[in-house]
């Protein structure tokens, strides 16, 4: 498989993860948000209508039954952001990004399942702390730093494996507190954004 982009810390895969994991061998961390399969709940007012969120309804699909053991086995460990829409093992060290301000028609919270056995964390932030969004559903970056620390604190964490990529924020991230990350992205236009991002230093 020939990768869509390349540097020293980072490595992008266009195409279907499925395909591309079992090629890949064993990451110290699974670090990754993947689609909640929340597509048809995709409403909203002015923010709806915005040309970034036209596709959501397409790849906001629930997972097949195979797809997240398949991703849970390519690491050592894992935090699934999202992971309550999931059939995962009981969770003592979830992680949650509270977000301010605080909206009466939007979430003021989300999850991440871990396989840590280690106490719950919390990491607050604006919800755009980065700035516009270049996917609809895009983590802050200091949030997947506060990830990759929470898991780095806990065993020593070399590389990181994102099989949704989306804009590439896992791996933005990663790069900036030394890692080695590889991402993989069904949507060429994600990919291009990513690359863009991390070619061009735009490590957030």
């Amino acid at each position: 498989m020939t990768p869509y982009y390349q540097d020293d810390a980072c490595t992008i895969y266009h195409g279907d993860c499925r395909e591309i994991l079992p090629t890949l061998g064993r990451f110290d961390l699974l670090l990754t948000d993947p689609p909640y399969g929340l597509g048809d709940r995709w409403t909203g007012g002015t923010w709806g209508s915005d040309p970034m969120y036209s596709d959501a309804k397409q790849w906001d699909r629930p997972l097949d039954e195979e797809t997240m053991p398949l991703c849970i086995a390519s690491a050592s460990n894992q935090i699934v952001w999202g992971g309550n829409y999931f059939s995962l093992p009981p969770c003592r060290g979830f992680l949650l990004w509270s977000k301010i301000p605080a909206m009466d028609t939007m979430a003021d919270a989300e999850f991440a399942w871990t396989s840590y056995d280690h106490v719950a964390k919390s990491y607050t932030s604006h919800r755009n702390p980065d700035g516009k969004r270049s996917h609809p559903t895009q983590k802050p970056a200091g949030l997947m730093s506060f990830c990759i620390g929470y898991a780095d604190s806990r065993e020593s964490v070399k590389t990181i494996i994102d099989p949704f990529m989306g804009s590439g924020t896992t791996l933005s991230a990663a790069k900036l507190d030394g890692k080695i990350a590889i991402g993989i992205e069904l949507n060429e236009r994600y990919c291009e954004i990513a690359a863009n991002r991390l070619s061009q230093g735009v490590l957030f």
